[in-house]
């Protein structure tokens, strides 16, 4: 589902060349689950940008389900954003002004008006309304976000990044912002959904509990891979 081979990432300012990811190569099949761990400034986060074709390589190639995201265009790189790819985010990244309903149903409506046809907003609500259920939330369906807890709004998160069913889930330290408790109880549902929908997610995490349940763990040091278990 993800194939990342010789990834190189450089900056360049004031004359001089910084390169945060060296020659990175990095596969994840259908149902797996990796997690990216490594100090801060590790390169983490650049890794994952370029994995969801938000920023392009200085040198390498990615191809997400087949299709290498070289020969894409930006709207090309955002339908496949829109019909393949969850995000699960560490700041839950929810519209302030739409319910958790609402929130849920965002992608889904995102992607049907991609795919050039009018969708049916009565199956986007009852997809919405199943994942909330869930999640554990069918009773704050109705509530902003300002309503509900941290732990609640990563909820309403990860639902949101299984709304349209992807193959591909990319988490940026989705227990980041969360106490002990409920991170484990995100971690459970995170595993769970991922399990269900046979996803190949990638995660970068500081987290050891989270890192703990994935099906690998890759670790990056100074842009390179240190190694991998």
């Amino acid at each position: 589902m993800i194939l990342a081979e010789g990834l190189v990432r450089a900056y360049t300012a004031g004359g001089r060349t910084l390169t945060v990811l060296s020659g990175v190569d990095l596969t994840v099949a259908a149902g797996e689950i990796v997690a990216i761990v490594g100090p801060s400034g590790s390169g983490k986060t650049t890794l994952l940008g370029l994995l969801a074709g938000l920023d392009r390589p200085t040198r390498g190639t990615v191809r997400l389900d087949g299709e290498l995201l070289a020969d894409l265009d930006q709207e090309g790189l955002a339908r496949l954003r829109a019909e393949k790819v969850g995000f699960v985010f560490q700041t839950f990244q929810l519209l302030p002004t739409l319910t958790a309903l609402e929130n849920v149903m965002v992608p889904i409506e995102i992607a049907t008006d991609r795919a050039g046809h009018r969708g049916d907003r009565n199956a986007a609500e009852r997809r919405a309304r199943e994942l909330l259920g869930r999640v554990g939330l069918a009773e704050r369906a109705d509530h902003y976000p300002s309503q509900l807890s941290g732990g609640e709004q990563q909820r309403v998160g990860l639902a949101r990044a299984f709304a349209n069913r992807p193959t591909i889930l990319l988490a940026d330290e989705p227990t980041g912002n969360l106490d002990a408790d409920t991170g484990a109880e995100v971690i459970d549902l995170l595993v769970e959904l991922n399990r269900e929908a046979d996803t190949a997610m990638v995660l970068v995490t500081h987290d050891t509990e989270l890192a703990a349940r994935a099906s690998r763990v890759v670790r990056l040091r100074d842009g390179q891979l240190a190694g991998a278990t």
